[in-house]
């Protein structure tokens, strides 16, 4: 029901010549209904917010790295890993200087970066091993900060148990 809501909103907003800070706040929620419903224009609505983000304020700015968070993820949900991990290479350590280490933003962030090294077929031991230790840190910081019960606490804790299993079957199979 929201999809032809959310349309018309920003198609409304272009013709009335709105700010472009507004286009893109309706393209970010028009592109969060998409990705609900499978729609593969998600991926290019979540790229095109992220730039245009990017170009308007910045890189260090909160909107842009929350889109870079979304397009990240939309990313790695389709199985384009490197794609993915580059993007959050440049990406992290900017969430990281600017909201800190304990932040939840720079703990899903870092938890997709880590997901998309072990996720990915083509990775390497040394990736799965970055990607445990990542997760282990992770799980470790977030059970502080925000306590064992936070869902982002547990699924880190999922991920981080995830993780050490593919390793620790890619490092019998290598002996």
């Amino acid at each position: 029901d929201a999809l032809p809501v959310r349309e018309a909103e920003l198609a409304t907003l272009r013709r009335l010549g709105a700010s472009e800070e507004a286009i893109l706040v309706v393209q970010s929620n028009l592109s969060n209904t998409y990705h609900k419903l499978g729609r593969p224009e998600a991926l290019n609505m979540y790229r095109d917010v992220y730039s245009g983000w990017l170009k308007l304020n910045g890189e260090e700015d909160e909107y842009t790295l929350m889109a870079a968070g979304n397009y990240a993820m939309s990313l790695f949900q389709i199985d384009r890993f490197e794609e993915a991990r580059s993007l959050l290479r440049r990406t992290v350590p900017l969430v990281r200087r600017v909201y800190g280490e304990s932040h939840e933003i720079t703990f899903k962030m870092r938890k997709v970066y880590a997901r998309s090294l072990c996720s990915d077929p083509d990775a390497t031991l040394d990736d799965l091993r970055e990607a445990v230790n990542m997760l282990e840190e992770l799980e470790r910081t977030a059970r502080r900060v925000l306590g064992g019960a936070h869902p982002l606490t547990s699924a880190i804790e999922d991920h981080s148990r995830d993780a050490r299993a593919v390793l620790d079957a890619r490092e019998d199979t290598s002996k």
